[in-house]
């Protein structure tokens, strides 16, 4: 009797085993599939490059700068590109490259963290809509399309118009136009999942809505919320120097890339560079974030090969 149950014992430890050793071989599998397809697309790489050069800039930026970014030198006010100031100084003598690598921390910093806190309240809101329906989709799905009727960036000008200038304020303004996207996107994934066999499986066995939204939903959206988490920095990033450029953003003193073109502009004909530099940065980060999202829905869109 005791050797039958060591027996069984050790034929349930080799099933365990061999199931475990088969999900990592999966999961390791789709994986090289992923980077492998990832891989062949060359623009996407490239984007996905210069976000990890930018996210190292945004870290190491303030402690490499070859100038005090708040330095004022009188003595070379709107100097052009030099061997001692590569990107020129501004109205004010200070030094343009160590201001926009103080300033990447700052403008990346306000898109990532209001997209970030968007995407989780839209997720929720869309999770919840998919799955209750009634008069949660109702609502939701409602608000979604009265703020979609605005254009996203007249909807920032309103509501950083009502709360008033300042950085804070435009990160609620990134984030209440970054809301509805992921509301619509997560409900429509949700609604696609919820009926999977594996759902109903776990709803027959008694799990809970919050165990089943959370741990069984969720992961299967997570496609979709991913290519739409990096498509919509590219928009943020606009979003946030577009409102600092037209003043509601960040103080034209602070190194907020959309503030320098604020100041920039009105040396524009004697001092180009002060918005020459600042424009280039923001094309480049905006157009890295759009080229990585693209190759991003490429590689996970099964219709795609």
């Amino acid at each position: 009797m005791a050797e039958e149950q060591v027996k069984k014992q050790e034929n349930t430890e080799f099933e365990k085993t061999y199931i475990d050793e088969n999900i990592q071989s999966d999961k390791d599998g789709r994986f090289k599939s992923f980077l492998k397809k990832f891989l062949k697309r060359k623009t996407a790489v490239a984007g996905l490059i210069i976000i990890f050069l930018l996210v190292i800039i945004a870290i190491i930026g303030p402690y490499v700068t070859p100038y005090d970014y708040t330095e004022y030198d009188y003595a070379n006010t709107l100097a052009g590109p030099s061997a001692k100031h590569w990107f020129g100084t501004d109205n004010y003598g200070r030094d343009i490259l160590s201001r926009m690598l103080v300033g990447t921390r700052l403008t990346l910093g306000v898109a990532l963290s209001s997209v970030v806190v968007g995407a989780a309240l839209g997720s929720i809101l869309g999770l919840l809509a998919g799955y209750y329906g009634g008069i949660i989709e109702m609502l939701v799905m409602r608000s979604s399309d009265v703020l979609f009727s605005f254009p996203d960036i007249l909807l920032a000008i309103a509501i950083v118009a009502i709360l008033g200038p300042g950085i804070i304020n435009v990160f609620i303004a990134v984030m209440v136009f970054t809301v509805p996207s992921f509301a619509r996107i997560m409900r429509s994934s949700t609604l696609a999942v919820k009926n999977s066999l594996y759902v109903e499986v776990a709803q027959s066995l008694g799990c809970n809505d919050f165990r089943l939204l959370f741990v069984h939903i969720f992961p299967g959206t997570i496609q979709s919320l991913i290519v739409n988490f990096t498509m919509r920095i590219g928009s943020a990033i606009m979003a946030a120097a577009s409102l600092s450029f037209l003043g509601f953003g960040a103080n034209v003193s602070e190194p907020e890339w959309g503030a320098m073109l604020s100041q920039g502009r009105s040396y524009l004909g004697i001092a180009s560079h002060m918005v020459y530099f600042p424009g280039l940065i923001i094309f480049i980060t905006v157009l890295a974030f759009n080229l990585f999202g693209d190759g991003l829905r490429d590689t996970l869109d099964p219709k795609i090969k």
